[in-house]
């Protein structure tokens, strides 16, 4: 899908989205790219800026985080350091080590990991005390 930034020949501008630019320059050519505001078939794409995907994913940028948000991510980004700092990665072996230090055949011992739903029911279930470790909003992206 590709959205344009659209404007007719009386200065309505508008945006609209098409499954690709073929499909706009088809839809204006058969006239059934109309401008909302007055009707008109006279539609020209208007300048737009391109969205700039860069490797910097270092959040969003600080004008749209009110303090309140900024103090909450601040605050998540240290507590997740601090349990990154303090627990060995188990990585995906995380249920069997769980296990393990359960039923205590291994040394007792703070981790993290990774496990699926399934596995994680399955630990919930068998009485190991395990607590998720919430992504960072920026790691989403």
């Amino acid at each position: 899908m590709i959205k344009f930034a659209l404007a007719c020949d009386h200065g309505h501008e508008f945006e609209s989205w098409f499954p690709d630019s073929a499909s706009y320059d088809e839809q204006a050519r058969r006239g059934f790219v109309i401008c909302p505001e007055c009707n008109s078939h006279s539609i020209a794409k208007a300048p737009m800026a391109p969205a700039v995907v860069t490797r910097d994913r270092s959040g969003p940028p600080a004008a749209l985080l009110d303090e309140r948000a900024k103090a909450m991510r601040e605050a998540m980004a240290t507590l997740r350091r601090e349990i990154e700092a303090r627990t060995d990665d188990v990585g995906p072996a995380f249920p069997e080590v769980a296990r393990a230090i359960h039923s205590g055949e291994a040394p007792e011992r703070a981790i993290r990991g990774q496990a699926n739903l399934a596995e994680v029911k399955a630990l919930l279930e068998e009485g190991v005390h395990i607590a998720p470790l919430p992504g960072l909003p920026e790691e989403a992206n």
